[in-house]
């Protein structure tokens, strides 16, 4: 591994665009062999996030050091990263192992060593048998391959990826997710990827940056983030389809009550909302449950059924018009009458403002 490093940090890093700010003070520090996943929507500030890393954009403020060495101040080349594109970024005129040979050439490595290390690379992403053709002849995944091959032949000390999946299809998603844990296992790489895609997010990283209008939400495990997300915004994104505007009620113990339909719930308050206040009562699809009609919970109609193998993705309709999300493995049909009961562990009570 070139230029290896026992911590990478971010100080403040921020970039601004004619004036609108599309990354303010990100800081973060990354440790050797962790898989850091910056998520978030489009505009977000992930991409520019990745850019100001990999040197493509300058600062206009902070610093980036690795270990004692300020990096910002340095040009891409001199960084020692590597960088895998959202469109592969491969020369079209030139073989499979050509295009994973053409760093290595241009930093002029020994003959004997490049045939090595390309050999090397072709066997880790299974494309030996493909060395010979050009791009234009191969899938998108094996293009992703190759990709990916041309980034870790450097040996670099940070790998960055900029949403290498997003053009492949589903299955090819699943496969391509599989193969990057593994090699990033099994080389020891530092990983830093860009994705708008929590489930993606949630089974490749170490460590989540969750991104919103340039500023950083939330930083945690994955299971930090699925169970305690900081805001509704980063509920929003961890999955937590049903998020309903609703008004605090009192405080009952460690718990907070709401009301839907004229129903009491009691949720679990997160960053402090006040009784009588405007909150955001989120909840995931999975923590919701049918019941009978005329039961405890808040009466609804189903109005959307979508079968999704062993359990069925229900969107149900309540008096009032809200709209809530159900997973299941009862199976309502289009005009049911239910009623729909919450886990209190499950529901999660935010305030209902900004969250940056």
């Amino acid at each position: 591994m070139r230029d290896a490093f026992e911590t990478l940090r971010l100080d403040g890093v921020s970039r601004s665009f004619g004036g609108h700010e599309a990354l303010a003070g990100l800081d973060l520090t990354i440790k050797r062999g962790e898989f850091i996943a910056l998520l978030g929507p489009s505009g977000c500030g992930k991409s520019t996030a990745l850019n100001c890393l990999a040197g493509l954009l300058p600062l206009t403020r902070g610093s980036i050091w690795k270990d004692e060495a300020r990096l910002d101040v340095l040009p891409p080349e001199r960084r020692g990263f590597g960088m895998v594109f959202q469109n592969y970024a491969l020369f079209p005129h030139l073989s499979v192992r050509h295009n994973v040979a053409f760093g290595l050439q241009m930093r002029r490595v020994p003959r004997a060593e490049l045939r090595r290390r390309v050999d090397e690379a072709l066997r880790l992403v299974h494309l030996e048998d493909q060395a010979g053709k050009l791009p234009g002849r191969l899938s998108g995944g094996q293009q992703q391959r190759v990709a990916i091959a041309r980034a870790v032949v450097l040996e670099p000390s940070l790998v960055l990826m900029d949403e290498p999946l997003s053009n492949l299809d589903a299955k090819l998603r699943l496969e391509m997710r599989t193969e990057i844990r593994r090699l990033h296992q099994s080389l020891g790489l530092t990983t830093v990827y860009v994705t708008h895609d929590q489930e993606e997010a949630l089974s490749l990283a170490d460590r989540l940056v969750v991104l919103r209008a340039g500023r950083v939400q939330q930083i945690g495990t994955p299971e930090q983030l699925h169970t305690e997300p900081a805001n509704w915004h980063v509920a929003d994104f961890m999955g937590y389809r049903n998020l309903l505007p609703l008004r605090a009620g009192p405080r009952r113990g460690a718990g907070i009550v709401v009301e839907l339909e004229g129903r009491e719930l009691v949720g679990t308050p997160v960053d402090g909302p006040a009784p009588g206040s405007e909150v955001i009562a989120g909840i995931r699809p999975e923590d919701l449950r049918i019941g009978p009609a005329g039961g405890t919970g808040v009466p609804a109609v189903v109005e959307v059924v979508e079968y999704q193998g062993r359990e069925v993705a229900v969107e149900a309709l309540t008096a009032g018009g809200v709209s809530l999300n159900l997973r299941s493995a009862d199976r309502p049909a289009v005009g049911d009458r239910i009623t729909v009961t919450v886990d209190p562990r499950r529901l999660l009570v935010f305030p209902a403002g900004d969250p940056r």
